[in-house]
């Protein structure tokens, strides 16, 4: 079959990751489709005709993004969407149904994935959901449509039948990771748009070492998902390929929990300082799951930038949420990574159950104590088919009629037992002011520029946009 993938037109003008757990709207990232290329790769190894349009990372509108869909021919449109941005998503399968109303349109979303039926019950012109695993979901359902065999016996795909929608069981995740073949990069024709963050360190991407996360976070949407893991050398392949292929200088790995195996990780790190390759690269990860010795070994490797999701500097907050780890841990964290060279991020959400004024202080103290290099302060929100969501139902703190299109991380749409939806985003803008106003802050991260020349323009470039971004747009859009 003739298979068009789309990333759809960016959102009001503002970018949009459509990356499994992070579909959000991001000011200031734009990425390349990685899930998009991976599944061209896969369904050309099956024997279809793979095209793209990257709407989003060539900021097309939807005038420019029709045109190219009516001037393509296809069979079926494949497309990602996220919850915030549904409605003008769907407008990709509305086109493909005006252009060609023969051609089967499906979408992927991996945050929905437990709400099928409204899925479809809200976009009409969706004919397939594939609701998650779509490195096994998508080829399945190409052999079903081209073959003509049961859609039913299609794992992890929802879809309408004689008026009814059919949701059918969910999909077992790819046995082996490296059985995948690399993305289908080729398509993308260049990589000059993509940069996350900033625009720096050109050209850029981003690249899963591993999927899955088996901690049980109640507020996280991959919670208690199997860990699959890349060998070394698969993840040597795919750099190599990068490097002499397209000359990629910065790699952003967009594993949930990048160091879950160190012994894999030092492995990656000794073949990278061997085989002198000369780029930088980015990860996330938990604060409990690296040491020390692991972070220099990183360092030597090429790791420039690490980011921690601390949640909170509250350890009540932690174990009320089961993070499974202590405030100790991220301070130890931030500090070796520090200590190894290594620029360090963390993240927290604001609002988790239990947050009051004195867990909002605990964490602003817990910033100021740890000084990370960039701090990030996202709202709680009640993610369908998460714990926190069923506790936030229960206790009344989350409207049951809560839309999709409303779960943004900047703006409250749940409270706690103590704060209100307006405290909570009181409590993000003082946050956010207790980091950009600490004339500590500012001095350590000027002193790690002189200590770190190479920094420089990333660090110019990235206080240019945390001021831009506070002062201006008021930490909307933005994570």
């Amino acid at each position: 079959m003739r298979i068009l993938l789309v990333n759809p037109v960016r959102f009001n003008g503002i970018p949009v990751i459509r990356e499994e757990r992070c579909e959000i709207t991001e000011r200031y990232s734009v990425l390349p489709p990685y899930s998009l290329l991976q599944i061209a790769s896969i369904l050309r190894k099956d024997g279809h005709e793979v095209s793209l349009v990257d709407a989003n990372g060539l900021n097309l509108d939807w005038q420019q993004t029709g045109g190219l869909i009516e001037r393509s021919s296809y069979d079926a449109l494949i497309f990602r969407f996220t919850p915030t941005t549904f409605d003008s998503d769907m407008r990709t399968a509305i086109i493909s149904k005006h252009a060609y109303p023969r051609a089967f349109t499906a979408a992927i979303c991996w945050t929905l994935r437990t709400m099928p039926r409204e899925v479809l019950a809200e976009g009409p012109a969706l004919d397939f959901y594939i609701m998650h695993e779509y490195e096994t979901t998508s080829p399945a359902l190409l052999e079903a449509l081209s073959n003509g065999g049961s859609l039913k016996k299609v794992q992890g795909l929802a879809f309408r039948k004689d008026g009814q929608i059919i949701v059918n069981p969910p999909a077992e995740p790819i046995s082996d990771y490296d059985t995948l073949p690399l993305p289908a990069y080729d398509l993308l024709g260049s990589f000059r748009p993509y940069y996350i963050n900033t625009p720096h360190g050109k050209p850029f991407t981003i690249m899963y070492a591993s999927r899955g996360c088996p901690f049980a976070c109640t507020f996280c949407t991959v919670r208690c998902t199997s860990f699959r893991k890349r060998s070394p050398e698969s993840m040597m392949n795919e750099l190599r390929h990068l490097k002499t292929s397209f000359g990629i200088k910065t790699v952003s790995f967009f594993d949930e929990t990048f160091t879950l195996d160190g012994k894999r990780i030092v492995q990656l790190c000794d073949t990278l300082v061997r085989e002198k390759l000369g780029f930088s690269w980015y990860c996330n990860t938990r604060v409990e799951l690296v040491t020390r010795d692991l972070l220099l070994k990183m360092r030597q490797g090429g790791c420039r930038g690490i980011s921690y999701g601390v949640e909170s500097g509250s350890q009540q907050i932690l174990g009320n949420v089961k993070k499974g780890n202590t405030v100790k841990e991220a301070e130890l964290a931030i500090k070796w990574g520090k200590e190894s060279g290594i620029k360090v991020f963390s993240s927290f959400i604001l609002g988790l159950p239990g947050e009051n004024w004195d867990t909002i202080r605990q964490t602003i103290q817990f910033v100021k104590r740890t000084r990370p290099t960039g701090a990030q302060f996202n709202l709680a929100v009640p993610y369908p088919g998460t714990p926190m969501r069923s506790l936030a139902l229960e206790k009344g703190w989350v409207n049951p009629a809560l839309d999709w299109r409303e779960l943004y991380q900047h703006s409250a749409n749940m409270r706690t037992a103590q704060l209100s939806e307006e405290d909570l985003e009181k409590a993000r803008r003082m946050a956010y002011r207790s980091v950009y106003f600490d004339l500590k802050w500012l001095v350590g991260n000027a002193c790690w520029v002189l200590k770190h020349p190479e920094d420089f323009y990333v660090g110019a470039r990235y206080f240019i946009k945390i001021m831009k971004n506070y002062l201006l747009y008021g930490m909307q859009n933005a994570h």
